[in-house]
């Protein structure tokens, strides 16, 4: 049988160790009950050794982009059981906290635009890399207009970095415990019995919400696709269930390790530049989601917490989990992520001709 050139290409041996790397720091992360110990963990210890050009046992970090892709899935199914009739009848009362997205995403924009301007670095890479939402989009259109690639995609993956670790640890002050699964918490309908037709049901709403998804062109189509699959079989009763809590960790430690894969051949200049710059943009950014947080919680009657979460700028599915091990608005922290990746890459579209 003939092997698919892509697999031919993957360096199994860097593969199996870059996956046991990656658990191991997450098991010692989960060990001192840091937040979203599994991700976290797994992200520290790949993306450290990536960027310092370690190569341990002769074997470089690497994690096949085709493998993260096939995990993910797995958050959006698990992200569509939480859409009850309950939690959608809420629904109506989140319109102000989206519309306030429109004002929050072009603030957030120009403060990360000034941050890096004022730091030193170009105008084009400094548009682009601080847009907050949409990392590939928004690289491409970068260099379509000829910008630095590499700087663009620096600042845009620093942005989810920074927000994966800051918000983690932020919980833990407000809520005063962990996140992720140094809390134990359990994930919604974690405790229900899988049978083999639920199963099936889940892996279908992965598989046919992924090919769906991209074909509409869905927004993050490897989450939202399986989401909505995943939300109208829990709504119609054709399943209760979601993934295991263990598929889940997995399914952390994977993302964790592509995360941190990404770091290899990064210039150790140029990261440490852009990493200074990209701390005061994380922290401002963060700033202005929770002064959002506290305006707004009320008015739509989700705990500040919630409002938070949904306004803090890193990736859609590393942001679900920690809603997902929190059982917090799950739905509503996933609709306004799905609604910020659009509105940022139409609001950086619509700022092309300004930038030149």
């Amino acid at each position: 049988m003939r092997v698919p050139d892509g697999l031919r290409r993957v360096d199994y041996p860097a593969l199996a160790m870059t996956l046991c790397l990656g658990a191991a720091g997450g098991m010692v992360a989960l060990m001192l009950h840091l937040p979203l110990a599994l991700l976290l963990g797994s992200l520290c210890v790949t993306g450290v050794i990536a960027a310092a050009g370690w190569r341990p046992f002769g074997r470089g970090i690497t994690l096949p982009m085709k493998l993260r892709s096939a995990f993910v899935p797995v958050i959006g199914v698990a992200i569509g059981g939480a859409f009850t009739p309950e939690v959608l009848g809420q629904a109506g009362a989140w319109w102000p906290s989206l519309l306030a997205l429109l004002l929050f995403l072009p603030l957030a924009h120009a403060i990360g635009f000034a941050v890096y301007r004022l730091g030193g670095l170009p105008r084009l890479e400094s548009f682009f890399g601080a847009v907050p939402g949409g990392l590939i989009e928004t690289v491409q259109m970068g260099e379509e207009a000829g910008g630095d690639v590499r700087l663009m995609t620096v600042l845009q993956f620093l942005r989810l970095i920074l927000t994966i670790l800051f918000v983690p640890l932020i919980f833990m002050g407000l809520t005063g415990g962990a996140v992720g699964s140094a809390s134990g918490a359990q994930l919604p309908a974690a405790a229900v019995h899988l049978t083999v037709y639920e199963v099936a049901v889940l892996l279908a709403a992965g598989v046919l919400g992924v090919s769906v998804g991209r074909r509409l062109r869905l927004p993050a189509a490897i989450m939202t696709g399986p989401i909505l699959f995943s939300a109208v079989a829990h709504a119609v009763g054709l399943v209760h269930g979601v993934p295991p809590a263990w598929l889940v960790g997995v399914t952390q430690v994977v993302v964790g390790c592509g995360l941190g894969a990404r770091f290899v051949g990064a210039d150790a200049a140029m990261l440490w530049r852009a990493a200074r710059l990209a701390v005061v943009n994380a922290v401002l950014a963060l700033g202005l989601a929770y002064g959002f947080a506290m305006l707004l919680a009320d008015w739509v009657r989700e705990p500040v917490a919630a409002v938070f979460l949904a306004f803090a700028p890193g990736g859609l599915a590393e942001m679900s989990l920690i809603a997902l091990s929190l059982q917090m608005s799950v739905v509503y922290v996933t609709v306004h992520h799905v609604a910020r990746i659009v509105l940022s890459v139409m609001i950086a579209k619509g700022a092309r001709r300004w930038i030149g």
